[in-house]
C-alpha cells in the first residue's frame, strides 16, 4: 500500500519560489499518496495533481495527520518569527501534533530562525531533535541546527532538479523586479537609464512572478523606461501560469533579477544573468556562479556594473549545475521507514 504524506509549507499563495519548489516535490514523491496544507486546495489539487486541505481548516489538517504515514515540513524558510509570530506557532503545532501521533516528520530543505521569541525557539530545536530527518538549505540554518546538537543535511535547492525546455534566442533581455524596502526610485531610475542605454535594441520583458509584491514595481518601471525612450519595445508579463514563468525566464537571452529562484532558473538554463541583491541568498547565489551582481544594500549605482555586465561573457560550469541536485532517493528511504 503506498504511504499517505502531509506535506505542511507556505502553498497556495502564489509564491513562485515557494510554488516550484511544491511542484518538483510532488513530482518526484509521486509514487505516494499526498495531502498538501493549501490556502487554495482546489488550484493546489489541480496544478500537481495531489489531494489538498485548507490551510486554515482545523477539522481537515487534524484528520489528514492523524491517517497519513509521514509529515513533510517545508521547504521555505517556516520555521522563524521575523515574518510573523502566528506562522511559526501555526508550523510548529503541525509538528508537534504529527510528533504526538508518533507519525514520522521530515523538515524539508528548509531555512531556520531568525527566531527572537526565547520560548518559541527553545521549543522549536526541541521539536527538531525528535524529526526523523532534517535537511537545510543554507549554512546558517546548518550551523544553528548543529550548535543545538541536531544532526542536520545541508543540502541544495529543491528547484535545482526542475527540468526545463530548451533555450532559444530571440533578443529579449528579461527585468524581474519585486517590491522591498531598499529598491526606490532612484535606482529604478539609475536602472532604467542603462537598460536603455545598453538593451535599446531588445524587447523587454517585466517579469511579476507574484501580483501582490511584483506588479506595482514593475508599471513603475515601464513607466519610468517609456519616459526615457517611448520607442522601447517594453511588455510587463502578468498573470501567467508558474509554468509560463519558467518559460518566459528560459525565453530571455539575458536577465536582470531580483527573486532568487528566477535567478535560479536562468542559470540552470545557461542564461546570461545579472542578479540584484535584497537578501543574501541572492549574494551568495551570484558568488557561487562568479557572477556580477548588483547589492542593494549598499546602494550602489547600477551604471558601472551594468556596463561591465554588457561588455561580459558568462559561461557556466555545467558540472556545478549538475551536481546541485537534491538526492530525493534519500528522503524516499527514510519515507519508506514510515
Amino acid at each position: 500500500m503506498s504511504k499517505k504524506i502531509c506535506i505542511s509549507g507556505y502553498y497556495g499563495f502564489d509564491n513562485f519560489g515557494d510554488e516550484i519548489i511544491l511542484k518538483v516535490l510532488t513530482s518526484n514523491l509521486n509514487i505516494y499518496d499526498i495531502t498538501v496544507f493549501s490556502s487554495n486546495p482546489e488550484k493546489t489539487s489541480g496544478l500537481y495533481n495531489v489531494k489538498s486541505v485548507y490551510t486554515f481548516s482545523f477539522l481537515g489538517v487534524i484528520k489528514s495527520l492523524i491517517s497519513c504515514d509521514c509529515l513533510i515540513s517545508g521547504g521555505g524558510s517556516l520555521l522563524q518569527d521575523a515574518t510573523s509570530v502566528k506562522s511559526l506557532i501555526y508550523y510548529l503545532f503541525i509538528i508537534s501534533f504529527s510528533l504526538f501521533l508518533r507519525k514520522n516528520v521530515i523538515i524539508f530543505a528548509q531555512g531556520i530562525g531568525p527566531i527572537n521569541n526565547k520560548f518559541l525557539s527553545a521549543y522549536t530545536f526541541f521539536l527538531l531533535k525528535r524529526a526523523s530527518y532534517v535537511s537545510v538549505r543554507d549554512i546558517k540554518s546548518y550551523e544553528l541546527t548543529h550548535q543545538h546538537n541536531i544532526n542536520s543535511d545541508l543540502c541544495d535547492d529543491p528547484v535545482w532538479n526542475l527540468s526545463l525546455i530548451d533555450k532559444k534566442l530571440n533578443n529579449i533581455i528579461g527585468v524581474q523586479l519585486r517590491s522591498f524596502n531598499s529598491l526606490n526610485d532612484e535606482f529604478l531610475k539609475s536602472l532604467a537609464v542603462c537598460i536603455n542605454d545598453n538593451f535599446s535594441n531588445k524587447t523587454i520583458n517585466i517579469l511579476s512572478l507574484q501580483n501582490q509584491l511584483d506588479l506595482d514595481v514593475c508599471y513603475k518601471f515601464k513607466n519610468i523606461l517609456m519616459n526615457i525612450n517611448s520607442k522601447l519595445n517594453v511588455n510587463v508579463i502578468e498573470n501567467v501560469s508558474n509554468e509560463k514563468v519558467i518559460e518566459d525566464i528560459c525565453n530571455c537571452d539575458e536577465l536582470i533579477a531580483m527573486r532568487y529562484h528566477a535567478c535560479l532558473i536562468a542559470i540552470k538554463s545557461k542564461i546570461k544573468l545579472l542578479p540584484v541583491s535584497y537578501d543574501i541568498k541572492v549574494e551568495m547565489l551570484a558568488k557561487k556562479f562568479n557572477l556580477p551582481y548588483i547589492d542593494l544594500s549598499s546602494k550602489s549605482n547600477p551604471t558601472k556594473i551594468i556596463k561591465e555586465y554588457s561588455n561580459s561573457r558568462i559561461v557556466y560550469d555545467e558540472n556545478k549545475i549538475n551536481s546541485l541536485k537534491y538526492d530525493f532517493d534519500k528522503l524516499k528511504s527514510i519515507i519508506e521507514k514510515s
